[in-house]
């Protein structure tokens, strides 16, 4: 069966110029929370508006495993008057700025997978957010690469790079494929609130890519052995932005637009689902964890991570066999998971290794791959 022989046979990693350590946030958050005291002072004492609390890179790195993180803008970011990122307005016939690091991201992949454009057949952009409803930014992509075929973009929040892999093997076990580029742009800076003490410090900017192939040729490539994905719905993580806001019958204010979660229900109950699924996984395939060498993991916050393991392997894991990029990245939305086998793969050949992503929806994906 062609599913027997899809390959991830290349990935592809574009970083944002600019970082953004705990200790250069929390100067900027702590003076807007002082500013926001002041200016509001009057209202905080009759006990109409709420007095803001200041934070520490202590906490952030305690709660969270995060130390720094790649933006696609700083300045306006880090300053206490703006306390987002600021970028130029585009003409329609400029590459939008997803398409543009959805290129350097494609191109960096196809290098490592050594295929060209003419070796493509499809594009998918798959991402936590979009910039825009249509043109999907993956035809975009296509025509600036100069891939025939077909592109289409999806979301699927934290999930959607590892759903995107797997719709890829799906259309390629289908026969529409043989070889497709999937590409995830993920400026997470853009839907964070930046005045919010609980999530201020979460989201990092940055675009991978991947190309999933038939009877690949690449000298690094890993054959897809499964793909599990699982939905459960719940309001927990939630971004509200869309176009029905233009005709709802409310003025929002702007934090209410933007990225929001409820983290202790969050890491209730999407860590068992995880454990779950994964084990459910592994029975499917008469594997054991002891059967998987490395597991990249969704990079969002390092206490799930370790709970996860934890429960999976019984005990504390390495970081060479569960390699974490949270500390230099932050969350970086779909992305993470596949940074850390982009950067952190050590797979022998005949080796199996596990990518798991989860969240938003909520949603888990996990593949299984095995070295050739």
């Amino acid at each position: 069966m062609r599913m027997n022989n899809i390959y991830i046979s290349g990935t592809g990693l574009w970083i944002p110029p600019y970082g953004i350590t705990n200790d250069e946030l929390m100067e900027s958050y702590n003076a807007y929370v002082k500013k926001f005291n002041a200016d509001n002072s009057e209202q905080i004492a009759s006990g109409t508006t709420k007095e803001l609390s200041p934070s520490s890179s202590e906490f952030v790195e305690k709660a969270s495993g995060i130390k720094h993180r790649y933006v696609i803008e700083k300045d306006h970011a880090l300053d206490p008057n703006y306390m987002k990122p600021l970028i130029p307005a585009r003409d329609i016939n400029e590459l939008s700025l997803l398409a543009e690091i959805g290129v350097k991201a494609g191109k960096d992949a196809m290098k490592n997978a050594g295929v060209t454009a003419d070796d493509i057949d499809a594009v998918i952009v798959s991402t936590a957010n979009l910039q825009r409803a249509y043109p999907a930014v993956a035809i975009e992509i296509q025509n600036e690469l100069g891939i025939e075929g077909y592109g289409y973009d999806m979301m699927v929040a934290c999930s959607s790079t590892t759903f995107g892999i797997s719709n890829a093997m799906a259309d390629i076990t289908a026969g529409k494929a043989e070889t497709i580029l999937v590409i995830n742009p993920e400026i997470t800076t853009a839907h964070n609130n930046m005045k919010s003490r609980e999530s201020h410090f979460i989201f990092g900017d940055v675009c991978t890519a991947s190309v999933v192939q038939l009877n690949s040729s690449s000298k690094n490539k890993f054959k897809i052995l499964d793909t599990k994905l699982k939905t459960v719905f719940s309001n927990n993580i939630r971004n509200e932005f869309g176009f029905i806001n233009h005709i709802e019958n409310k003025t929002y204010q702007e934090d209410e637009l933007l990225f929001k979660q409820n983290g202790r229900s969050v890491f209730k109950e999407v860590c068992p689902m995880v454990v779950q699924l994964i084990e459910e996984q592994l029975n499917t395939l008469n594997l054991s964890t002891d059967d998987i060498s490395q597991y990249w993991m969704h990079q969002a916050n390092i206490n799930l991570n370790k709970w996860i393991l934890n429960k999976l392997l019984d005990g504390d894991v390495d970081e060479k066999r569960a390699p974490n990029v949270l500390d230099e990245f932050g969350n970086t939305g779909s992305a993470g998971s596949l940074i850390a086998f982009h950067k952190f793969n050590h797979l022998e050949k005949g080796q199996k290794g596990l990518i798991c992503s989860f969240g938003g929806g909520y949603s888990i994906c996990s593949i299984i791959i095995e070295k050739e």
